[in-house]
């Protein structure tokens, strides 16, 4: 059972597996199906067994995950996940990419496709093809990582809901980096469509109209220019849509996301289900021998990752008449 579990610093070492993974394989979540328990994974089945409450009515301190020598090594997890959720819900990640893979190595080779104009053949003839060819370099992936100064003592008698947000804050910053480096490879893909300032619905929908080949689903644009398309006539008709779901959709179907990475004068578009691939080579990783410790000074987060154009038809750029 939960309770009986001997907590170490061991399960944060074992390779390709995460602290909880580590911790479900020595209680499985298959053992509580039918009981009270069900519904919770391996970690928060730790935090009720030390009666640690990270949330709502009763929130712990600090310092609760530090009155054993067991309960002290969830401190990390806990850590990890508030960072992540964070980053979860900064990320554009999961709307505009296709395809997410993850690595044991610090570099990666893409992928790239290519397709014949037309799958029309005669018989006897040879078939248009579909090309899939590796990259002729290999490309390294990036580390991306922010560290948090705080000592124990600064911290250890402030609610966990409160101190999670700072976490959560921190996530978000190092997801935000993380955009701003897929922006930079879709952009580096795109081919340019240009429009005349200012900006108007009838060079949206033609720029939407540009992608022959492919269906763009989503744009990119910075703050202000999501401003400014949302200033449109146009764009009244979006407004229910905005209220029921907190997503800007154009009457055409393509969803509109505000991204401080792009231009101030371009847009992206893309298909999000063939343009573009992250590649993981680390899922979030903290410093977890220092947490453990009330001596931490600092808490350190990265996650290693990269991307590629997979096809670059389906990537465009709307950029302004010089």
């Amino acid at each position: 059972m939960y309770n009986e579990i001997r907590l170490e610093k061991g399960l944060y070492s074992i390779t390709g597996k995460t602290f909880t993974q580590a911790l479900s394989e020595l209680d499985p979540d298959s053992a509580y199906k039918g009981t009270e328990l069900e519904g919770l994974d391996a970690f928060e089945r730790q935090l009720k067994r030390f009666d640690i409450k990270v949330s709502g009515n009763g929130c712990d301190k600090v310092e609760k995950f530090f009155l054993s020598t067991e309960s002290a090594i969830l401190f990390p997890e806990y850590v990890r996940r508030e960072i992540k959720a964070g980053m979860d819900e900064a990320s554009i990640l999961p709307v505009i990419t296709a395809a997410q893979t993850y690595t044991d190595s610090y570099d990666f080779r893409a992928l790239s496709v290519s397709a014949a104009a037309s799958a029309v053949t005669e018989q006897l003839a040879e078939m248009p093809k579909t090309t899939v060819k590796l990259a002729s370099t290999t490309s390294p992936l990036s580390k991306y990582g922010r560290t948090l100064e705080c000592s124990y003592e600064s911290i250890r008698k402030q609610r966990l809901e409160a101190f999670g947000v700072i976490l959560r804050s921190m996530g978000a910053q190092l997801s935000r980096d993380i955009n701003a480096a897929c922006v930079k490879a879709l952009t580096e893909a795109a081919g340019e469509v240009s429009y005349s300032a200012p900006i108007s619905y009838a060079a949206l929908a033609d720029f939407w109209s540009k992608m022959n080949d492919h269906n763009m689903d989503v744009m990119l644009c910075s703050p202000a220019v999501m401003a400014k398309i949302l200033a449109l006539d146009e764009m009244k008709y979006c407004v229910t849509d905005f209220m029921s779901s907190g997503r800007v959709v154009t009457p055409y179907g393509v969803t509109l996301i505000k991204c401080s990475s792009v231009d101030e004068d371009s847009i992206i578009g893309i298909d999000s289900s063939c343009a573009a691939e992250v590649v993981f080579g680390t899922d979030v990783i903290v410093d977890f021998d220092k947490l453990i410790t009330t001596q931490a000074e600092e808490i350190a987060v990265s996650v290693l990752c990269g991307f590629s154009a997979l096809t670059a038809s389906a990537v465009k750029k709307l950029v302004k008449n010089a």
